[in-house]
């Protein structure tokens, strides 16, 4: 069986990002997929950029990734801007939208935060019309090359994992396999979970990759603990704008405007 672990969400908490590396390690899991937002609210962007790049094997596009490479009129924009330097932008800018493969006779396919644009957020509280639409190609996402639409899809964005399953509304169309139903998970964040638990989340897929054949498969979900006090404290030692914002979220794994 293969083993693909999803990350997402990391903005800037290097100590989370190590962490949840060295646990994927542990478990030994050799292909990580990054699903976006590698950048902001955090003190090390510039050093989660690089190591994501040192060590992801596919890397996805979030919003912030690309809304930070627009102009900044405020000071954490800024700051976040000058800390990256042009080649980390450049890296940011040109990364892909969605990918797409198959893993035990599902076509899965991977996006930040929509099938339409990295700014559409789906909330887990989605309506089933929200939801069904991740699961259409789009412009952006384009076609699979067999023209079929995916059967699970798994995204971030909100910071909040969960999974769950649909009827597929089209299930004798050819478009999908032959199993009916759909499947549509959130990976969480690493960085900062907004579901009430201050731990890095990430999932891990188990099955057999490039495979259409039909076979058992799982998504599970992991926490991992990281020094919180560690990453709060980076934030203080280089002034970073918003810290106390970023240190109450990261301690409290709730969102605070």
């Amino acid at each position: 069986m293969d083993k693909i672990a999803i990350i997402s969400d990391i903005h800037g908490n290097l100590p989370a990002l190590e962490a949840v590396l060295a646990d994927i390690k542990l478990r030994g899991i050799e292909r990580i997929y990054c699903l976006g937002d590698l950048v902001g609210k955090g003190p090390d962007s510039a050093a989660v950029v690089d190591a994501i790049q040192s060590t992801c094997d596919v890397v996805i596009q979030g919003n912030w990734d690309l809304g930070i490479n627009m102009p900044q009129d405020q000071p954490a924009g800024i700051w976040q801007q000058q800390q990256l330097g042009p080649e980390r932008l450049a890296y940011l800018a040109g990364l892909p939208f969605s990918v797409d493969f198959y893993l035990s006779g599902k076509m899965f396919r991977l996006f930040h935060a929509s099938s339409q644009s990295v700014y559409h957020r789906v909330k887990r509280k989605a309506s089933k019309k929200e939801r069904l639409a991740l699961f259409q190609n789009t412009e952006m996402t384009g076609e699979a090359p067999n023209g079929k639409l995916p059967d699970i899809v798994g995204y971030g964005d909100i910071h909040i994992p969960f999974l769950i399953t649909m009827k597929n509304p089209s299930e004798k169309s050819a478009t999908q396999s032959t199993d009916s139903g759909l499947m549509l998970f959130n990976v969480g964040s690493v960085g900062i979970p907004y579901d009430g638990l201050p731990q890095a989340c990430y999932c891990v897929l188990d099955g057999t990759m490039d495979s259409q054949e039909h076979a058992g498969f799982s998504i599970q979900y992991v926490r991992v603990p990281y020094d919180i006090d560690l990453a709060i404290s980076r934030a203080r030692a280089v002034n970073m704008p918003d810290t106390e914002r970023y240190a109450l979220e990261i301690s409290t794994g709730l969102v605070h405007k």
